[in-house]
């Protein structure tokens, strides 16, 4: 599906929420720990977790422009660490944890466990958001959780990297491309054909695959806190 319009920013950002809680959180996962960021606005409807992409970690500027606008939207999110420092160290030069799904999953879903115990989210309604190879690892997760998660959103990713998982995922799905990112968009297209659950396809015109262009993430921004703010309320 095309991405043709948008609103206005005015009429897409919600109020902005003075009362939030800022958190930095350790995840236990499998004998490491991972670092984290818990941001939760006053009354969440949901929170989401982020699996970053290649080369990437909760610092990304990306995820964390995204993250701001799912927040104004009132839901929570979870920034963290798919990899140790010790790891991120490695694979800047081996570049192989970066495209193992089957670990970024089993994070993933360590990470999910640990925020339903948690007091202060373990009631609210779990969503995904993931890029690049993360898209993949966020499908896998979302394929063994079943309906446990609410919705899934994929901005550039790899959904052909979770395989036959595709055809498990149950939470509602949202994958984001760029229109000049030619070779996901392709992958995009392929992966989309196995989901079975409901799903949207949205290409951004012009857009490449770090959606660097001028307003690119800001289409990104508002069609993933939409998708949210939907499945999570």
């Amino acid at each position: 599906m095309l991405a043709t319009s948008v609103k206005s920013l005015n009429d897409l950002r919600a109020p902005v929420r003075s009362d939030v809680v800022t958190e930095n959180v350790i995840i236990p996962s499998g004998g490491v720990l991972l670092e984290g960021e818990l941001i939760l606005p006053a009354n969440a409807s949901g929170v989401v977790l982020f699996a970053h992409g290649s080369g990437s970690s909760r610092f990304s500027v990306r995820n964390q422009f995204v993250a701001s606008t799912i927040r104004q939207a009132g839901v929570g999110t979870l920034l963290f660490d798919l990899l140790t420092r010790e790891e991120e160290m490695v694979d800047r030069h081996t570049r192989h944890l970066r495209f193992d799904i089957d670990l970024l999953a089993r994070r993933l879903m360590n990470a999910t466990r640990w925020i339903s115990e948690e007091p202060e989210t373990r009631d609210l309604p779990i969503g995904y958001f993931g890029a690049s190879t993360g898209g993949a690892a966020a499908l896998v997760a979302a394929a063994e959780f079943g309906d446990s998660i609410r919705a899934v959103v994929s901005r550039g990713g790899r959904p052909d990297l979770a395989g036959e998982s595709l055809k498990r995922v149950e939470a509602p799905t949202l994958l984001i491309v760029g229109g000049k990112d030619d070779v996901v968009l392709s992958l995009n297209r392929e992966a989309f054909e196995k989901l079975n659950c409901e799903k949207e396809l949205k290409v951004i015109p012009g857009a490449t695959h770090l959606f660097e262009e001028p307003g690119a993430l800001n289409y990104v921004s508002y069609m993933a806190s939409d998708w949210f703010a939907e499945y999570l309320a």
